[in-house]
């Protein structure tokens, strides 16, 4: 069985990812692996955010890991909150605020085209690979529902008329950013770890 490290202090992201595993792969987390930090993401790219992770996490272990980072961006307001999502507000804790100020941003304007992108850097045996994931949809004009984490009472993806809060974690799957990302992921290594 092939474990990985997941560069992650995210609770919600890991349940997400170990809910898309086949039965030959494991996925520890930070926690699991007996790390403790939270490792600054200073760049202005997902992808430069998640290979920061994965060589940090990379140079405290010597394994093998991934990691990933991920955000909304909004057309109407030049791709923000991006890079910037967790702390699009400047929110210590919870998604309140962010939801808050974006709805705000957003309070006069029609386009209310978005997407959720995933890129997620794996680094094994010194070579990094990156995988992307993008969910198209829009932003709604107040919360709705109670499940999943950050903007997801306020993003309904294209093809459905619930935001991602209102559906399961088998319903978000159908659409996700993440799912998509994971999915190119577990693809590779399948391809060359098999």
């Amino acid at each position: 069985m092939k474990s990985l490290i997941f560069a992650s202090n995210n609770a919600n992201k890991i349940a997400e990812i170990k809910t898309l595993l086949p039965n030959n792969f494991t996925v520890v987390s930070l926690v699991e692996a007996g790390i403790d930090i939270d490792i600054e993401e200073p760049y202005f790219t997902f992808q430069e955010n998640a290979a920061e992770k994965a060589r940090v996490i990379n140079e405290l272990t010597g394994g093998d890991c991934f990691s990933e980072d991920s955000g909304l961006e909004v057309t109407a307001i030049n791709g923000e909150p991006g890079v910037f999502s967790a702390r699009y507000a400047k929110a210590e804790e919870g998604f309140k605020d962010n939801i808050d100020k974006l709805l705000s941003v957003l309070k006069n304007e029609t386009n209310r085209k978005a997407q959720f992108k995933t890129v997620i850097c794996l680094l094994m045996n010194k070579n990094y690979y990156y995988f992307e994931g993008v969910c198209s949809g829009e932003i709604i004009y107040e919360k709705r529902g109670e499940q999943g984490f950050g903007y997801d009472p306020v993003f309904i993806p294209d093809g459905s008329d619930k935001t991602f809060a209102e559906m399961d974690m088998r319903e978000k799957n159908i659409f996700s950013h993440r799912k998509k990302a994971f999915a190119k992921l577990l693809q590779f290594l399948n391809e060359h770890h098999a």
